[in-house]
């Protein structure tokens, strides 16, 4: 039987019983709703980084142990794409090598951590099945724990930027120090993107797929092989893009450009709006998650 979070509780004991005047009173506990118990495991599943950046950890060194060189496979696999790719395509659209390599570099390493966390947070609490179960745990600790995996997975990819920002000499300036939001934003993103697509998967077994799909035809329609330059007249199609301006907002500072206010916008307007999605639909159905599995 998995072990069930109560959500409301009474809570009755003989020492709440107090006489008044020859009147017995019971004094019980307040009720809290459901949306206070819903930001109650998102803020308590944060504040537990110790636990979910150890079971992070933890996955890196399951995922490559016996390995001689670790989770720095990541890294090489990851240059020789950018390498590959990088070369091949600026010769197709004729573009200069020092200009589209970086660009190729940080698209695809900001991509590959958007996806992922996208990918996994579809699964995140179908995975930790035995776990729930058996723990009384923050659900969003699962989530928590897949967002922390793979940025140390980013951390070891971002190298291969690094090393083609200096090998071209990309100075970001002043842009740079808008490159922190801007990621910090992005992760916001993916912890709601993760809570909202771990319940609803959990619940429909198709939507993995279903999503997996998605992210294979939004690869090619967002800018990261290519340059938003290749379509001057359909730039309007890039901004309804979620995904391009989740990404400008990381990658144009790490280039040295000022990412556009529309962008600055949009995933504002994503985030509030995702939360407060996420959170209507965790307070109904976070409960349910431990039957669903």
């Amino acid at each position: 039987m998995p072990a069930i979070n109560t959500d409301a509780r009474s809570v009755v004991s003989s020492d709440s019983v107090a006489e008044t005047t020859g009147n017995i009173v019971l004094a019980s506990a307040p009720i809290p709703s459901q949306t206070t118990l819903a930001l109650q495991d998102i803020i308590g599943g944060a504040r537990a980084f110790r636990l979910w950046g150890m079971l992070g950890w933890q996955d890196i060194r399951l995922r490559y142990r016996r390995s001689t060189l670790g989770p720095f496979w990541l890294t090489i696999s990851m240059g020789a794409l950018v390498g590959g790719l990088g070369l091949l395509y600026a010769g197709l659209f004729k573009m200069d090598v020092a200009d589209y390599l970086p660009f190729v570099a940080a698209g695809l390493i900001l991509w590959g951590l958007l996806s992922c966390v996208i990918n996994e947070g579809c699964t995140v609490f179908i995975d930790a099945e035995d776990v729930i179960k058996q723990a009384n745990l923050p659900l969003s600790v699962h989530v928590y724990r897949v967002a922390w995996r793979n940025l140390i997975i980013f951390a070891h990819n971002i190298v291969v930027y690094i090393v083609a920002a200096v090998l071209f000499s990309i100075q970001p300036g002043w842009p740079g120090l808008l490159f922190l939001p801007g990621f910090v934003l992005l992760c916001l993103n993916g912890v709601w993107i993760g809570l909202l697509l771990g319940l609803v998967s959990t619940r429909f077994r198709d939507v993995p797929q279903i999503v997996a799909s998605i992210m294979q035809i939004a690869f090619f329609l967002t800018p990261i092989i290519w340059k938003p330059e290749l379509m001057p007249d359909r730039a309007y199609l890039l901004n309804l893009n979620p995904f391009f301006h989740l990404l400008e907002l990381v990658r144009a500072p790490a280039l040295g450009q000022t990412p556009a206010l529309v962008s600055w916008l949009a995933v504002l307007g994503i985030t509030l709006g995702g939360w407060l999605v996420t959170v209507l639909m965790y307070r109904l159905y976070r409960w349910r998650i431990a039957y669903w599995i």
